[in-house]
């Protein structure tokens, strides 16, 4: 089933292996299968895309035997047959056996939640071992969809990430060496949520929990995210280094804040948008 699409990137045929609950916000998800042989990322962000059934779907539909022409092939397909399509990013990748994890945010799935979840959230709560996806990622270890990448002469790095974007932070803090000073603020809906994040660099790592905050979430982003790094006082650095994901507003506001208000060269500060408030994957993928 599997072909290539655009090195280095093709499709895996995955399935299932074992779903874990990280808090009432996540599930982590391991998947396996033969693919994953060649599988390769060195990236502590690495986006993916990853194709998901409909209910009663034993796989995901999606035109791989059209070659190049899969994606034109994809959209014309109805609606409700062809393979909910969802941007992650890559939890952790182990050999032997070959593994990877993908960190789910589970919007809307609790009880009386104020927001309908949306299909890979209910996908996700709901997944089992043996149930089988798409995933389209990399064949090549370094390659375009990794994105954070410090300058070898940084002196600090600084992270935040939403909720969208704690597996990639997460996963790029415990990788960071030893000796390198990093700030890190992760934000997650509720105080279950919070992981414990190892790591041998010199880290300060501060949790915003959503639901202990004063001021809601806004169109313009998280205030309690801009607040809390507005009012931190940074460690002392001539070469810092900046990554922040999440909600699109939120990320624009943060790089504003970075480069105009702490004066830190654009150059230096990677931001990528994972969502935007009130739109859906398919709208922000028409938004362009």
């Amino acid at each position: 089933m599997t072909t290539a699409v655009a090195a280095p990137f093709r499709f895996f045929s995955l399935q299932v292996v074992r779903t874990r609950r990280l808090g009432p916000s996540l599930v982590r998800v391991t998947f396996g299968g033969p693919d994953l042989k060649d599988f390769h990322s060195d990236g502590r962000d690495q986006s993916l895309s990853l194709f998901l059934p409909h209910p009663g779907q034993p796989e995901p539909v999606i035109p791989i035997e059209l070659g190049d022409g899969w994606w034109q092939g994809w959209r014309e397909l109805p609606e409700d047959v062809r393979a909910v399509m969802r941007s992650y990013t890559l939890r952790a990748l182990r050999r032997a056996p070959d593994e990877i994890d993908i960190d789910f945010v589970l919007h809307g799935v609790e009880p009386g939640a104020a927001i309908a979840a949306g299909p890979a959230s209910r996908w996700a709560a709901r997944a089992a071992a043996g149930d089988k996806v798409v995933l389209l990622g990399p064949a090549i270890a370094d390659n375009r969809a990794i994105r954070f990448r410090p300058p070898e002469d940084a002196d600090l790095v600084v992270v935040w990430g939403d909720e969208t974007a704690v597996p990639a932070a997460c996963a790029i803090v415990e990788s960071l060496p030893a000796g390198t000073r990093a700030r890190v603020w992760l934000e997650v809906p509720h105080a279950e949520d919070i992981q414990d994040v190892r790591t041998e660099a010199d880290a300060e790592i501060t949790w915003l929990v959503q639901d202990e905050g004063s001021v809601e979430s806004s169109p313009m982003g998280s205030p309690m995210a801009l607040h809390a790094i507005r009012s931190a006082e940074l460690p002392d650095a001539s070469d810092p280094y900046v990554w922040i994901a999440g909600e699109s507003g939120c990320v624009k506001e943060l790089r504003r804040h970075f480069v105009r208000e702490r004066g830190i060269d654009r150059r230096r500060v990677t931001f990528v948008g994972y969502w935007r408030q009130g739109l859906t994957e398919e709208q922000l993928r028409e938004a362009g």
